[in-house]
């Protein structure tokens, strides 16, 4: 009876330590990660460093020298050897360990790795980087950090850099205009493309850059930025008019660009290797990001008209992206389908945009359309988007890598909010004064006086 006595005394404060840890695990894991999971995983690190990498085949046989010395020594088998290990790293989500390579091995045999580095040593995910020739870095993650999406302080902004989502790997994917100049951004409905847009232009509205939108859905996802847009067009007819004068302003720029770094008039604008950054501070022109929302409304033709007007807008478009970077005009293109049989010049477009984000689609051509010419592999990861999971996107680029991420919420009113702050920022652009919307004036309320008027008289 004493010995049953006991044992509850002591399994009640275990059962109680256990199920606070599993509740803390499910609701809170960033803070279960700093009690428990760091301590216990580097433990496992530190513990099975060497049989683990033994077992996963990154290991290799010593040195004559070393074995010799060795065996001199200590009498003892010589063993591999496995990468050498720097210092561990702890962070708020994982942390990271460098790892200088043996003889004969390369970054590729980490990566490969991976998943059974995970699985030894009890965390979430594990990813490879190189860092410089023979030394690559692993982030271990401890938990899903994308189920709950808390940006990182230093998420590395700037001008043209926005912090638009988090990667899975537990670092900020940042859109950087002058890296990859276009891109294209596709997305069914409630997957998370209108929150991403949000994200861009209240990451764009504080600084020196002329926003201009095209939203043929009357302008009900990009009219609540109106403040802090230079153009807004927000039907067919109008982008037809938008359009040509963004390409007459790229035109002109290009002029400019002669001008001021003495190349030829006559030389064609494909030609021209420079661009608007190599001008002076004081002479460069701001640079423009153009979003098109809804960019099918563009293709979808009803009359002859239409069509000929569709032909002529595809055209411009294909220019601008193809002319655009050179001038500091880039294109941000969004919708919830882009495909070929959009019409002719939707394939040739495709080609232009670098950049791929692809939220949850409705069908595997759309995301095939997206990923496929770029990260093959990536469009299996697409197809396997949750609708539970609003925000979650894949992300590729030309290099052919590609990652998961998502983006925080942020609600319409307070991205309206910082544009509406941000609206005394909005460059001075003659050709698009006629394009920039109307933002109606709110009242404001004001307190009843305590005083009270006078009565009239005669």
């Amino acid at each position: 009876m004493s010995e049953l006595t006991t044992l509850m005394e002591v399994g009640g404060p275990v059962a109680a330590f256990g199920g606070g840890a599993a509740y803390l695990r499910a609701r809170h894991p960033a803070a279960y990660w700093s009690a428990l999971g760091l301590p216990l995983a580097v433990a496992r690190l530190l513990g099975t460093y060497r049989s683990v990498m033994e077992s996963c085949g990154l290991t290799v046989a010593p040195s004559r020298i070393r074995a010799l010395a060795v065996h001199a020594a200590t009498r003892r088998e010589v063993r591999p050897v496995p990468p050498r290990r720097g210092l561990l790293r702890p962070t708020s989500t994982g942390m990271r360990v460098r790892l200088r390579l043996a003889p004969g091995q390369e970054p590729a045999d980490v990566a490969a790795s991976a998943e059974r580095l995970r699985h030894a040593w009890g965390v979430h995910a594990a990813y490879v980087e190189p860092v410089k020739p023979g030394v690559v870095e692993l982030r271990l993650v401890g938990f899903d950090v994308l189920r709950r999406v808390r940006m990182p302080r230093k998420a590395g902004g700037g001008l043209l850099r926005v912090p638009v989502a988090l990667r899975e790997d537990a670092t900020a994917f940042v859109r950087d205009y002058r890296a990859i100049p276009h891109e294209l951004v596709l997305g069914a409905t409630l997957s998370g493309k209108s929150m991403y847009l949000r994200h861009l232009i209240s990451g764009l509205a504080d600084q020196p850059v002329a926003l201009v939108g095209i939203d043929c859905k009357r302008g009900v996802e990009l009219a609540p930025f109106a403040a802090r847009l230079s153009a807004l067009a927000t039907d067919p007819g109008q982008a037809a008019e938008l359009l040509p004068v963004l390409v007459k302003e790229m035109e002109e720029r290009y002029d400019l660009i002669r001008a001021r770094q003495g190349i030829a008039p006559s030389t064609p604008d494909e030609e021209i290797t420079s661009d608007v950054w190599g001008l002076l501070e004081d002479e460069r022109p701001v640079p423009v990001v153009l979003v098109v929302d809804e960019v099918a409304e563009l293709f979808l033709v009803a009359t002859k008209k239409d069509e000929e007007r569709r032909d002529e807008m595809v055209t411009q478009l294909i220019r601008l992206a193809q002319l655009g970077r050179a001038a500091g005009i880039y294109l941000e293109v969004c919708g919830q389908r882009f495909g070929a049989e959009l019409g002719k010049g939707a394939t040739m477009l495709r080609a232009q945009l670098s950049g791929r984000v692809c939220h949850r689609v409705n069908d595997e051509p759309s995301a095939k359309m997206t990923l496929g010419d770029i990260a093959p592999e990536a469009v299996g990861a697409a197809c396997t988007i949750a609708p539970e999971r609003p925000g979650l996107a894949v992300v590729g680029d030309t290099s052919g890598g590609w990652s998961r991420i998502r983006t925080p919420y942020l609600s319409l009113a307070d991205a309206a909010a910082r544009c509406q702050q941000a609206a005394h920022l909005v460059p001075e652009l003659p050709a698009l004064t006629r394009f920039r919307p109307t933002v109606p004036v709110r009242p404001v309320d004001r307190p009843a006086p305590l005083v009270k008027p006078l009565p009239a008289t005669d």
